[in-house]
C-alpha cells in the first residue's frame, strides 16, 4: 500500500487536497480534504436577518447570485412572503444567466485545458485541443470569455453589478425593467445564441437538446463540443469516475410555486423528497457536535483536528445516503431522456449534463425576457418577524444549495448553509460510506505522479471549495 496526496489543485475555486491509498496502482481509498476554514455561518450569528443578503454572497465570487437567491428565499419563507410574479421571473433570469456563465467558464477555463497538456501529445486530437484550449491562449477560450462578458450585460441591466448584487430581495427584484431594457436583453440573448450555435455547439441548440441517447450524443461531431466528445470517446471518459446514480435537485428557478427544472431525488426512479430528511454528519469533519438537521446545526470548529476527521467539510446526507448534485442531477430529475440514459455515468455524463443544460437554459432565458411586463409590480412588500424560520433551497450551477435561517428576538439565532460542493466533496459518514467524489475515485487505476485521470474526475464535479468551507 502507498499513499499519494494531490493538491493544491489549480483551476479550482479554493483549496483542495485529495489523499489516495493505492494498491498496485489502483485507488482503494480516497479522502477529500477541504483544508481552509472560513466561518461565514458564525459571522451571521446575532445580526439583523437582512444582513444575510449582504454577507452570504461574499462566500463566493463565482456563484454569488445563487447565494443571494438562497438568502432571499430563506428570508421570504420566514416572512411568509411570496415574491411578485414578475420579480420572481427576473430573479430567475439573473440566476440563470449566472449559472450559464458558470457552465461556460467551467468547460473552457477549468476542464478542457487538461487535454492540451503534453501528456496527450500523439493523440489524433491533441493538436486541435492545443489550438482551442491551451490556457490563456486557446481560440475557444478567447471566444468563450468574450461571449460570457456580453452575456453578463444581463447583470448590468437587472442587477446593477456582478458579483455581490443586492437586486434580489425576499419580495422580488429592485429593478423594474421597461421596454428599453427588454429590447436590450433580447439583443444580448440573441448574440449569445449566435455564439453558442456558431462556436460551442456548431449547430442549433434545439437539435442538441432533442438528443435522447448516448449513441446519438457521440455522433454530434460539431463545434468545440464535438472535439470534447471525440476526446471522451478516445480516452474512455464515459466509464471514468462513475457515480452512484443517486441524484438530488431542489428545483431550479421557481416561478409561481413551480420550478423551471423539476425538484426531486433520483435513485433508479424519481421520487419527491422531504427536506426534513437532510442531516449533516460530522463524524469525519473537524467539527464538534453530532449528526443534525440544518435547523439545529452548529458550526463549531474542532481545533484539535484529530482523526477520524480529515476535512473542514461536513457530510450532508438525504435519508442517510449521499447524493450527487449538479447539472446532470437537475436534468436527470427533470426527466430529460439523454440525462436519464447517462445516469450513473462518469466524467462524460457530468460534462454532457452541463452542455445539455446550457442548450436548454438559453430557451429558458429567452422565454423569461419575452414575458417581461413593463409597468407590472416587481416587488412585494413584507415585514420581518421577531421570531421565525425559513429555508431557501435553490440550484446553483454546481447543484443543490440550501440556506436555513432561524430568527429569535429579531436577530439571527441560527444560519446553516449546505453548498453543492459540500454534497459532492463530503468526507465519509459515521457508517464509513464515502462521499460522491471519494466513491467516484475509488477503484480507479492511475498513471504516474501527475494522475491526470484523478484530475479529470475531480474537475468533472466542478468543485468550489470556498463555498464548501463557508
Amino acid at each position: 500500500m502507498t499513499r499519494l496526496v494531490l493538491g493544491p489543485f489549480n483551476r479550482v475555486e479554493g483549496d483542495l487536497e485529495v489523499a489516495l491509498t493505492l494498491d498496485a496502482g489502483r485507488i482503494v481509498r480516497a479522502e477529500v480534504n477541504a483544508p481552509l476554514f472560513r466561518g461565514f455561518e458564525q459571522m451571521l450569528m446575532g445580526r439583523d436577518p437582512r444582513d444575510a443578503l449582504v454577507i452570504t454572497p461574499r462566500i463566493c465570487g463565482i456563484c454569488s447570485i445563487s447565494q443571494s437567491a438562497a438568502a432571499a428565499r430563506a428570508l421570504a419563507a420566514a416572512m411568509g412572503l411570496s415574491p411578485a410574479p414578475q420579480g420572481a421571473a427576473m430573479a430567475a433570469l439573473i440566476h440563470a444567466a449566472e449559472n450559464v456563465a458558470d457552465h461556460l467558464t467551467h468547460f473552457h477555463l477549468f476542464f478542457m485545458p487538461d487535454f492540451a497538456r503534453p501528456h496527450y501529445a500523439g493523440r489524433p486530437w491533441h493538436t486541435r485541443a492545443v489550438d482551442r484550449f491551451t490556457a490563456m491562449e486557446g481560440g475557444a477560450q478567447r471566444a468563450a470569455v468574450q461571449a460570457r462578458a456580453e452575456l453578463l450585460h444581463v447583470m448590468g441591466l437587472l442587477a446593477g453589478k456582478w458579483p455581490h448584487t443586492l437586486a434580489i430581495q425576499p419580495g422580488g427584484v429592485t429593478r423594474a425593467p421597461g421596454p428599453r431594457e427588454k429590447a436590450r436583453l433580447t439583443a444580448t440573448l440573441r448574440a449569445f445564441r449566435r455564439y453558442l450555435e456558431g462556436v460551442l455547439f456548431g449547430g442549433p441548440l434545439e437539435d442538441f437538446a432533442a438528443i435522447e441517447t448516448p449513441e446519438a450524443l457521440m455522433r454530434w461531431g460539431r463545434g468545440d463540443l464535438g472535439l470534447f466528445l471525440e476526446i471522451a470517446a478516445d480516452l474512455g471518459l464515459e466509464a471514468l469516475g462513475r457515480g452512484s446514480g443517486r441524484y438530488l435537485s431542489y428545483g431550479a428557478y421557481p416561478l409561481d410555486e413551480r420550478p423551471v427544472f423539476a425538484r426531486g431525488a433520483w435513485d433508479g426512479g424519481l421520487r419527491d423528497f422531504d427536506p426534513q430528511d437532510i442531516a449533516e454528519d460530522l463524524s469525519h469533519a473537524w467539527m464538534k457536535g453530532g449528526t443534525r438537521h440544518p435547523w439545529d446545526g452548529v458550526t463549531e470548529p474542532d481545533e484539535a483536528m484529530a482523526p477520524p476527521g480529515y476535512s473542514w467539510c461536513k457530510a450532508p446526507r438525504l435519508g442517510g445516503r449521499g447524493h450527487e448534485v449538479g447539472a446532470l442531477a437537475r436534468q436527470v430529475v427533470d426527466g430529460h431522456p439523454l440525462a436519464r440514459a447517462m445516469a450513473g455515468g462518469g466524467v462524460l455524463a457530468r460534462v454532457a449534463g452541463r452542455m445539455l443544460e446550457l442548450a436548454r437554459s438559453q430557451a429558458v432565458m429567452e422565454r423569461l425576457v419575452a414575458g417581461i411586463e413593463p409597468g407590472a409590480a416587481f416587488m412585494a412588500k413584507g415585514a420581518l418577524p421577531r421570531e421565525g424560520r425559513g429555508a431557501g433551497l435553490v440550484e446553483a450551477a454546481r447543484g443543490a444549495l440550501g440556506h436555513w435561517l432561524r430568527i429569535e428576538g429579531g436577530r439571527i439565532a441560527g444560519y446553516q448553509i449546505i453548498a453543492p460542493t459540500t454534497w459532492n466533496f463530503s468526507p465519509r459518514d459515521a457508517g464509513g460510506v464515502p462521499g460522491p467524489l471519494e466513491a467516484a475515485l475509488e477503484g480507479l487505476e492511475i498513471e504516474g505522479p501527475g494522475a491526470l485521470a484523478v484530475q479529470h474526475v475531480v474537475r468533472s464535479f466542478d468543485p468550489c471549495m470556498v463555498c464548501t468551507v463557508h
